[in-house]
């Protein structure tokens, strides 16, 4: 680990950058799931976000920090498709080439919007090939920085702009907030979220929901140290595929964390049933893991304030019908 680790002074930085650009997406609530759990629950609708998740966050306060030599020969990043269009959209506001390593079987959502945001996209066998390889002889080739998805301080303290909100949020409704679930994969928004709210609210206890298989963060944390994930193989919940957590992410999240869950591929579909209906809310699989361990029992909510992070909305629409029909 080379670079240095974020603090709270670069969160609030990002969020001077991301000011005007990023939406501050609202906190939802729910009598019924509030009554379900026995506690309040507040819901930080990301999929209503600049291209339909945090990823924006982290992009946006990496590239608008390039010098005018480093936006000329552009940017490359890799990504199954919600950072792949963060960083699309960044770009394209930012007038800077881009370059987007994808896996093929990506969601053809998530393909298709970040082609549209401008962005050059060069697909890849996730089972075969190695996206970080790739990404990185593009950039050679080229002279481009690499954009990781999670391990870089920028990014970090791009999507730790959301815990901002969200405690800034939850005082305003005259709620302290005792626990925050997020959805982790390499660990970018859980570490960013755990340096703005350690800070701004003490005592909170932060806790990554993860799919069955894929449950790296959960499995590290008991073991004290990374652990890695047997498949890299598509699933459900494709934004959440990461071998590992991140070395930059681990380090943050290892002291930050209280504890993780892991969640169904059934439990994952009843939550984004429950997100269309009670909040009026598509939320893509990986987006809903968080929902999905509190609707589930896994967290014991009752008497306490959590904050559940929606990360994400970009589903395809057949996928999102399969789930919320099944």
């Amino acid at each position: 680990m080379t670079e240095r680790l974020p603090t709270f002074a670069d969160v609030e930085a990002a969020a001077v950058r991301l000011r005007g650009e990023a939406v501050v997406t609202p906190v939802l609530r729910s009598v019924d799931l509030d009554r379900r759990v026995g506690g309040t629950v507040l819901l930080k609708a990301e999929p209503l976000q600049r291209t339909g998740s945090f990823k924006f966050r982290g992009a946006f306060n990496r590239l608008v920090q390039l010098s005018p030599a480093e936006r000329k020969t552009g940017v490359v990043a890799w990504s199954s498709g919600n950072h792949a269009q963060g960083v699309a959209a960044a770009a394209a506001l930012l007038d800077i080439p881009a370059v987007i390593v994808m896996p093929a079987d990506a969601p053809a959502l998530k393909l298709a919007k970040t082609r549209a945001l401008g962005a050059e996209v060069v697909t890849f066998d996730r089972v075969t090939e190695d996206r970080e390889v790739i990404a990185r002889r593009i950039a050679a080739e080229r002279g481009a920085t690499v954009v990781p998805s999670y391990d870089d301080p920028h990014i970090i303290a791009g999507q730790g702009t959301l815990g901002l909100e969200l405690m800034a949020q939850a005082r305003a409704m005259g709620l302290r907030v005792d626990d925050i679930i997020a959805p982790a994969s390499g660990g970018g928004l859980l570490a960013g979220i755990g340096i703005a709210a350690r800070v701004s609210n003490p005592g909170v206890k932060l806790f990554s929901a993860e799919p069955a298989g894929y449950d790296d963060h959960r499995r590290s944390l008991a073991a004290g140290e990374r652990q890695r994930n047997a498949s890299t193989a598509n699933a459900l919940c494709d934004a959440l595929l990461a071998v590992t957590p991140g070395a930059l992410t681990w380090a943050l999240n290892e002291q930050a964390l209280t504890g993780g869950y892991t969640v169904s591929d059934a439990e994952v579909k009843a939550a984004m049933v429950f997100a269309f209906e009670d909040l009026k809310v598509v939320v893509e699989p990986g987006g809903a893991v968080a929902l999905a361990a509190v609707l589930a029992g896994h967290h014991a909510a009752a008497g306490r304030t959590v904050a559940v992070v929606l990360s994400g909305g970009n589903v395809d629409a057949g996928t999102f019908a399969a789930c919320v029909g099944s």
